[in-house]
């Protein structure tokens, strides 16, 4: 049986969703827990934990792919290119800062990341996919390392903050 009050908690949180963030910050401030959306409130932290590592997911997808475009179309390389590296390894690396217990889940992801990046650079290379090794070609810490680049040298990337 749903109660009014669980009624009106859920319309506010349909309704405003704002709204029904500052009510429930106000409720756990005042210890008013038994007016607490719960149901919503844990859903949300729920969500917040799925958002950190699909944060995570994309910004190694992202780069792996910029590393094999840079490996294999070495006449094409360009400051974007270079520019996205940056930008996704510092994400990656905000990330890992703000949240620790991230680090376990890059390992664990690290081969499906590769593979998606793998089919993300055969389409914007148009390079077949069995060009691209099976294996990832770079270990996470190659990944994570702004001098690095598969050219071969290690390059200096100036991160701009």
């Amino acid at each position: 049986m749903v109660t009014e009050i669980g009624i009106d908690r859920q319309s506010l949180y349909e309704a405003d969703y704002l709204k029904w963030i500052e009510t429930t910050v106000e409720k756990l401030r005042s210890q008013d827990f038994s007016n607490v959306d719960w149901e919503n409130l844990i859903e949300e932290i729920e969500s917040m934990g799925r958002s950190e590592r699909k944060s995570l997911k994309s910004n190694i997808i992202v780069v792996i792919m910029h590393l094999l475009k840079w490996q294999f179309q070495p006449e094409l390389r360009s400051g974007s290119w270079e520019g996205s590296i940056v930008e996704h390894r510092r994400r990656i690396q905000d990330d890992l800062e703000d949240s620790p217990s991230l680090k376990p889940y890059l390992e664990e992801i690290f081969d499906k990341c590769y593979a998606a990046a793998v089919k993300q650079a055969s389409a914007e290379t148009r390079l077949p996919i069995e060009v691209f090794p099976q294996l990832c070609p770079y270990t996470s810490i190659e990944v994570l390392d702004s001098n690095f680049l598969p050219d071969g040298n290690v390059q200096e990337i100036t991160e701009q903050n």
